[in-house]
């Protein structure tokens, strides 16, 4: 059952942004490595970035480095995602989800995971 709410998806035109938010409950914020994915269409879910609790250091994918930013917001429980310069290939749904290990691009050792949130970039 799914714990962390995303939000902020919707339609854009190519080179548009938009911020994507997580809401997390703080016991799972406070104490864990929050990451984003995205499953494009007809295609497997990739890993895009993650933070830590303890550090303000984000860990990119190759693909989105340079065009995404993740943040942090302690007090409100929240996760962001910034996207910027979008492309139509950006098009997918977008998932935040938790980890109790160290940072980690692996999709299997995320253990909470929201029910996400569409983007789609129009061209």
């Amino acid at each position: 059952q799914a714990q962390l709410v995303e939000s902020g998806g919707g339609l854009v035109q190519a080179g548009g942004s938009l911020r994507l938010s997580c809401v997390a409950p703080g016991l799972i914020f406070s104490r864990c490595t929050m990451g984003w994915f995205r499953q494009p269409p007809g295609k497997e879910r990739e890993f895009l970035g993650a933070i830590t609790w303890s550090s303000s250091s984000p860990l990119y994918a190759d693909s989105v480095k340079g065009r995404f930013t993740i943040s942090r917001e302690i007090i409100k429980n929240t996760l962001y995602l910034q996207m910027n310069s979008l492309k139509p290939e950006d098009t997918a749904v977008y998932y935040c989800a938790a980890s109790g290990r160290e940072i980690t691009t692996q999709e299997f050792e995320y253990e909470v995971w929201g029910q996400g949130t569409q983007v789609t970039v129009s061209s």
